[in-house]
């Protein structure tokens, strides 16, 4: 059985293709498990996805992924991101467990609104990428699948 690689999409990305286009682009959710999913098996791993709107059901599916023994977690934690300290918590707790963590932005969120500089998140996970559209989730997954062990990172 290939170990796990859990992602997590958080609010409102579940609308990807059709949410402001000329920022998010055209490639929606579904795309991107798509492409997730054929990567992750190309490198030796088991994809699982899931998308959030509410703070309460982003922490509880990090906790899941821990729970389920996930190798790691590539996480969009979307706007979350800028204010969440219980997602900040939740990936801290699974962090220092010694689960790799890599969050991911579809755009440069340090050259956009200035609220969006801060990444709560940032500290309790083992790096980002961010701004390279949904390049971004496959550069962080084969970055994920190196630090977890993967030979094919």
């Amino acid at each position: 059985m290939a170990p796990l690689i859990w992602i997590i999409h958080g609010p409102n990305l579940n609308l990807l293709g059709r949410r402001e286009v000329p920022i998010y682009g055209k490639t929606t959710l579904a795309d991107i498990n798509h492409r997730l999913e054929s990567l992750g098996r190309d490198l030796g791993f088991e994809v699982r996805a899931t998308q959030g709107d509410g703070e309460g059901e982003v922490v509880r599916a990090i906790h899941a992924a821990w729970d389920a023994g996930a190798a790691g977690i590539l996480i969009n934690p979307g706007a979350l991101a800028h204010y969440s300290y219980a997602v900040r918590d939740a990936l801290a707790a699974v962090l220092a467990a010694g689960l790799p963590i890599v969050e991911v932005h579809l755009t440069n969120v340090h050259a956009r609104e200035e609220w969006r500089h801060t990444l709560v998140t940032a500290p309790a996970t083992t790096g980002q990428v961010v701004g390279f559209g949904p390049a971004s989730y496959e550069l962080g997954l084969r970055a994920l699948a190196g630090r977890a062990g993967s030979d094919g990172g």
